[in-house]
């Protein structure tokens, strides 16, 4: 930002957009541009600045990660959107390739290395990964749609992020998370309502439909398309359908019967009036996503 404010001499953001119209292939402004494209991709957790992404998500208690899922996440992303669409840098040629290129990376390369995790904190992570290139690919589109389609798929993303990590909280205990794939082995059987939650979370997570994560990557994929991202729209599409086998071999978990003798717990969480909140929500939203729709819409016009 200080390079780009040596070069133009503002910080203004419709102020920068004028001048921008004339010195945009300037090495200051350009260089100012790449390092602030790193310092939110770090943010974001994409590729390739995602390496802290599944430590953190694994070493850290599961409350601060859904934290760092979803607050952190969300508001780095609307300073890309406000930044980026306010100044017009978002036009220029070499942002627009680096975005596609760290788009494509990042949903490749997120669902590819979540195939082979077996800690259900890093599967999330790799996944987080994944879901932050869906959302550049409207962000690279443009056009009308897109900012209501970041911020549905936001909203769903976050309602999805935080009963996912909701369940683990509740499962995990004063000396470890239930992190462990095979801390979820027989789940339905042992906690049918825990379960059930977790698993319409997974559904959102994977785009399925009757959940607000259906509708959220449908918007997205209708940005891509209004924008002619054709490229960006196919690497969404294929790279979500491998995204849900590691979703599926988690539900596989969960539902196997199993011999083995768990500790169970009768008493009613304090969270679990949360979980459920969250739960009909997720489904509301897929199912009657107008009401959500217009409130976006509102905002992002804003």
């Amino acid at each position: 930002m200080a390079l780009i404010y040596a070069r133009l001499g503002t910080m203004e953001l419709a102020r920068i957009a004028t001048l921008l119209t004339t010195t945009s292939n300037s090495p200051l402004i350009l260089v100012g541009l790449i390092l602030i494209i790193t310092g939110i991709g770090f943010k974001l957790g994409v590729v390739p600045f995602h390496l802290w992404t599944p430590d953190v998500y694994e070493g850290a208690p599961a409350p601060v990660t859904a934290f760092i899922a979803t607050v952190s996440k969300g508001a780095i992303f609307a300073l890309l959107l406000r930044y980026f669409y306010s100044s017009g840098a978002q036009s220029i040629r070499p942002v627009l390739v680096v975005f596609a290129i760290i788009a494509i990376a990042s949903m490749i390369i997120g669902n590819l290395l979540a195939l082979l995790q077996n800690n259900v904190k890093r599967i999330l992570a790799y996944s987080s990964i994944a879901h932050m290139g869906y959302l550049l690919v409207a962000f690279e589109a443009g056009g009308s749609m897109a900012s209501a389609a970041v911020a549905f798929y936001l909203v769903a993303y976050f309602i999805t992020t935080l009963g996912a990590f909701g369940v683990i909280t509740v499962l995990s205990d004063s000396q470890r998370d239930a992190d462990a794939l095979a801390d979820y082995r027989g789940l339905f059987w042992r906690r049918p309502l825990l379960a059930s939650i977790f698993t319409v979370m997974l559904l959102s997570l994977a785009g399925i439909p009757l959940t607000a994560g259906f509708l959220a990557k449908f918007y997205i994929v209708a940005a891509g398309v209004s924008g002619a991202a054709w490229l960006l729209v196919l690497v969404l599409v294929t790279s979500s359908v491998i995204g849900l086998f590691y979703y599926l071999r988690i539900l596989v978990t969960m539902y196997t019967r199993t011999t083995e003798v768990f500790p169970t717990s009768t008493i009613f969480h304090p969270a679990g009036v949360v979980l459920i909140a969250l739960t009909v929500l997720l489904v509301w939203f897929g199912v009657y996503p107008a009401i959500l729709l217009n409130l976006v819409r509102t905002a992002s016009a804003m």
